[in-house]
This record gives C-alpha cells, structure tokens and sequence, in this order.
C-alpha cells in the first residue's frame, strides 16, 4: 500500500514486550517510523530497529520534552504520536488514510479516541472511557507541550481540531503492580513539577485526594463497567493521585524542618510585654 507524507514517533523504554504490535499497525502507513528510546534493556532497540524504524537514544528528559526532541527528529511536517502501549486497528488506520486521500487534508490537526484493553479483554469495553487527544497533527502548526508531566500537543492560536473515526487500543496495564509502580514513579514527576511551579497544594486535599479520585476513576472514566477488576485499576489511580499530594506535602514539611524562616509564624514579632 502508498505510505502517506507522514511521519510517526514513538517514545519508549523497556517496551520489548508491546512495542512490536505498536509498529506492526502502522508500519504501511509510514517511510518514516521514528522510536525515541531513554535506555531499555530489554531489547526494545534491537525490536524496533528490526521491525523498521530508526532508533534513537536521548536520555529521559520527561513527557513533554522527550516527545519534542521526537518531533525534531520526524521528516516529515505530518506527524502521529503513539506511545509504545498503544495500536492502532484496521478502522482507524484506514480512517488516517482516508484524511490523506485528496493530498493536504482539511484540517491541521486530529484528536484520536483511545481506550483502554484491560488484561483479559480482547477489545475495549463497549462503555469504556475515551480520551480524545489530538495525536495527528502538523508540526508547523502545533508541538508537543514542554511540560514534563503533561502529554498534551498545543496548537497554535485558531487551529482548529476536527477527529477521526475509529479507536486506538491502549494496552496500557501489564498487571496490577506493574501499574501501580508506574503510577508512583509518575507521581514523583508530578511532585517535582510542582515544586517547579511554585505551587502549593493545600493540606485539606490529603484527606480528600484519594476518595474524589476513586470516584473520578471508577465513575467519571467508568472503570466501573469492568466489574471487580475496573475497581482495582481504579484503586491504582486513586493512590497515585494521593501520593502525589502526600509527597508534595512532605517535601513542604521537611524543607521547613531544614529552614526554619519557611515555617509558619517564624518570623512573627510578639508584641512587647505590657505587664508591670
């Protein structure tokens, strides 16, 4: 089949295990199949090199940097992001021909839908929750945000989205455990992306943070639809998002632990005793 002008990257490390069904989707649809790798040792290198694409190694910079020295690396002025757990069906790869098939397509970027495919499912739950992030994109009129914990493309002024048809499947949980690591090492990214800003998050939210984020996971994203394992998935990002606050909160006290002029009322002057 005609590979498209596009370009499509893909970020990894230690992905050995998925990243193989990642290329194989998409590997007619491209002559320029680029994967951005942090330092596997699994063999991920070796796999994508095998399977077509160039490799590339940049030490991990985070989210958002890591996919712009990946855009910086494409050919060509199209561009579709995957990350390395993620495949793209028959339908949908037909749809991203279909924006192709008169030359320039219409608009300068497209949102995909993604779902989740949950160890067991074959397919994504017919109700499951779809993100819809624009994956499809020109680079010249959009890049990859430089947050490092934000994975988001921002377009320029007055660039309107449209989105294709079709899912992407996100395989994104090898098990339980391996997602919850993920989700603590995430919310050590999180915490320093804080600390970076300079925000303070207040301390009411510890008490809050993992309820409203099990109700947001297992309601909100209808984690609830995949019976007794969407409730432990929604677990997961329930105690991701408290750690994250309960880490920026113990950074906050242990600094002023070590600098006692960042404690409350440390530079308070009392007033002058007035008693004879």
């Amino acid at each position: 089949m005609t590979v498209l002008p596009l370009s499509i990257f893909i970020i990894a490390r230690n992905e050995a295990d998925r990243l193989g069904a990642t290329i194989a989707a998409v590997s007619d649809l491209t002559d320029d199949l680029v994967v951005v790798d942090s330092g596997s040792t699994d063999g991920t290198q070796a796999l994508a090199a095998s399977l077509g694409a160039r490799v590339i190694h940049n030490d991990w910079p985070g989210y958002g940097p890591q996919k712009r020295f990946a855009e910086e690396q494409c050919r060509h002025v199209w561009l579709l992001n995957l990350d390395a757990d993620e495949v793209v069906p028959p339908d949908l790869a037909h749809s991203i021909r279909a924006v192709f098939s008169t030359g320039e397509p219409a608009l300068a970027a497209y949102r995909l839908a993604i779902a989740e495919i949950f160890p067991g499912e074959a397919r994504p739950h017919p109700w499951a929750y779809r993100l819809t992030p624009v994956r499809l994109y020109r680079r010249d009129r959009g890049r990859y945000s430089p947050s490092p914990v934000h994975d988001r493309v921002d377009l320029q002024a007055g660039v309107e989205a449209g989105r294709l048809p079709g899912v992407v499947h996100h395989f994104s949980v090898r098990s339980l455990g391996d997602q919850l690591d993920k989700l603590n090492r995430y919310s050590d990214q999180q915490a320093d992306d804080l600390d970076a800003r300079g925000v303070t998050i207040p301390t009411w939210r510890l008490f809050l943070e993992l309820p409203g984020n099990f109700l947001k996971a297992y309601i909100g994203r209808r984690h609830a639809v995949r019976g007794a394992y969407g409730f432990l998935t929604a677990m997961n990002y329930a105690i991701s998002r408290h750690l994250r606050v309960a880490k920026h909160y113990e950074r906050r006290l242990l600094q002023r632990h070590r600098d006692p002029s960042a404690r409350p009322h440390a530079n308070r002057v009392d007033p002058p005793d007035t008693k004879f």
